[in-house]
């Protein structure tokens, strides 16, 4: 117990210490949402992987899926490499850096305002994006209070509270460029968490292939007759395997806190350096975590007392109660940074979201045009100022809505997430990256495809869920394309001067 504690201290001692060493840079509002868009590769790779990959990956989605599909989950990993890292890279990296510092967008709401040229959109593109990011954030919260539960035998609510709080003053403290260097030291735990946990998991089971025989023998939920489902390629249910995959993978593209570090990147060179980190480290820690999951089977299932059903969130932290303490002190660690890093991108994107989209909405105008009514510089700084202490005072309010969910949770880690995502990459995605690329989305598409998103998940909620709300999901991403395209074809096209004007930023050498 003295290791887990006195490792635990030091961790959020230094969380604390790069959050006040930061504090310098977080006074103006692109120094505290975007670093002052100088963020190097190391530090958004990290930044991004460390947003990615939190407790709802580890605990939630490798117990859940982990049981359910055996050792085929790592594709999900393996989905999350090349098409949530490597492909979300290739696709938005350059493109968002260079129109959004060209529109001067510090936000993915501010960015459907400026690109489709309508405040409308921006502000209900705000309280979709405040909405529905408050279950992800409450699902990370219990997943790593499940951990914490485990490997200190403190109180769920206790857990809670106490990391919410730590997260809360970093990112108060130092915002965007405290999160990013936080990120970094909690991606490097992570790196040696995982491989050390994967380790010692085997070696309790005899060895990778011992353990994949006795997953051999295990016969499948669907028919009891037919063993080894679990440690085939593709499992014993390869479509509901395909969904998880796409709302894990692609969601990643539609996500307001995943997107935002492209805008603080500082140049191409540092996009390409980014993009081969981010996939490698998306590879070890999503692979790693999956291939954890696929051997839950092997371990005692814990049951609900309440619904005598499998308590999903329980199967990792069950396969890690028979660790060594100190083993146990890493695991705790790994989890508590990736949850950290995650909570702080999210709670700082729902903050600035609401302050700069929904408070505080700037007429900007485009490069080359002249504002009107332009302010002193003195006035000015004032004006950031106080917008900066908005969202810091808005980091508190989300984090108190968010507790008050996890501490009563409705359902499982994974289905929170899969609300989340659905929701808000159903609506965001499609007119995002098509927006990048193709000058003929309009605004009433825009407006299709929120309704679309959102609509198709709260309907589906609603109704008890008769689609899985993973499969949901994934529905809603892949649906928004189509939506985008037949709805631009029909409906009034944007200003064809203001529109190229969007797009002069990508013929500038």
């Amino acid at each position: 117990m003295f290791i887990k504690v006195f490792l635990t201290i030091i961790f959020l001692a230094v969380m604390v210490g790069v959050g006040i060493y930061s504090h310098k840079q977080a006074k103006s509002v692109d120094g505290f949402v975007l670093g002052g868009r100088a963020v190097g590769p190391w530090l958004t790779a990290f930044a991004y992987g460390t947003s990615y990959f939190s407790a709802v990956v580890f605990v939630g989605y490798a117990g859940q899926f982990g049981w359910r599909y055996g050792l085929s989950s790592a594709w999900i990993g393996i989905g999350n490499a090349v098409i949530g890292s490597l492909l979300a890279w290739l696709l938005l990296g350059k493109r968002t850096k260079l129109m959004t510092q060209h529109i001067e967008s510090r936000t993915m709401p501010d960015f459907f305002g400026t690109r489709y040229s309508s405040q409308n959109l921006r502000v209900v593109a705000s309280i979709i994006a405040f909405v529905f990011l408050i279950p992800y954030t409450a699902g990370v919260y219990s997943g790593i209070s499940r951990l914490f539960e485990m490997g200190f035998g403190i109180p769920y609510e206790y857990c809670v509270i106490g990391m919410a709080a730590f997260t809360a003053i970093y990112v108060i403290f130092g915002g965007y460029k405290a999160t990013a260097m936080n990120d970094f030291i909690q991606g490097i735990i992570m790196l040696f968490g995982i491989v050390a946990v994967i380790i010692a998991v085997l070696n309790a089971q005899g060895g990778l292939v011992t353990a994949v025989e006795k997953l051999a023998t295990l016969p499948s939920d669907a028919d009891p007759t037919v063993n080894g489902g679990f440690a085939s390629w593709f499992g014993p249910d390869p479509w509901g395997l395909l969904g998880v995959v796409v709302l894990t993978s692609l969601g990643t593209m539609g996500l307001p806190q995943m997107v935002g570090k492209f805008y603080s990147i500082t140049d191409e060179s540092a996009i390409r350096r980014g993009t081969i980190i981010s996939t490698i480290f998306a590879f070890i820690i999503a692979g790693g975590c999956y291939f954890l999951g696929g051997f839950g089977r092997l371990y005692e299932p814990v049951i609900n007392e309440a619904t005598g059903k499998i308590a999903f969130d329980s199967i990792i932290p069950a396969m890690l109660v028979t660790l060594p303490d100190a083993l146990i002190a890493l695991v705790v660690l790994l989890v508590l940074s990736a949850s950290m890093s995650t909570l702080a991108s999210l709670v700082l994107t729902s903050s600035s979201t609401m302050t700069l989209d929904l408070i505080y909405r700037d007429k900007k105008s485009l490069p080359g045009e002249v504002e009107e009514g332009s302010i002193d510089d003195v006035v000015a700084e004032k004006v950031e100022r106080r917008k900066v202490v908005v969202m810091r005072v808005l980091i508190v309010f989300f984090i108190v809505i968010s507790l008050m969910i996890a501490l009563n949770p409705p359902t499982f880690i994974a289905q929170l997430m899969g609300i989340s995502w659905g929701a808000l990459a159903g609506a965001f995605l499609a007119p995002f990256m098509l927006g990048l690329y193709w000058k003929g989305v309009t605004k009433s598409a825009v407006w299709a495809c929120f309704i679309w998103g959102v609509g198709l998940t709260v309907v589906n909620m609603l109704m008890g869920n008769p689609i899985n709300p993973i499969n949901c999901g994934a529905l809603a991403m892949i649906g928004g394309f189509p939506v985008v395209w037949i709805a631009s074809l029909v409906s009034p096209k944007l200003q064809k001067s203001y529109v190229e004007k969007m797009f002069e930023c990508y013929h500038v050498s």
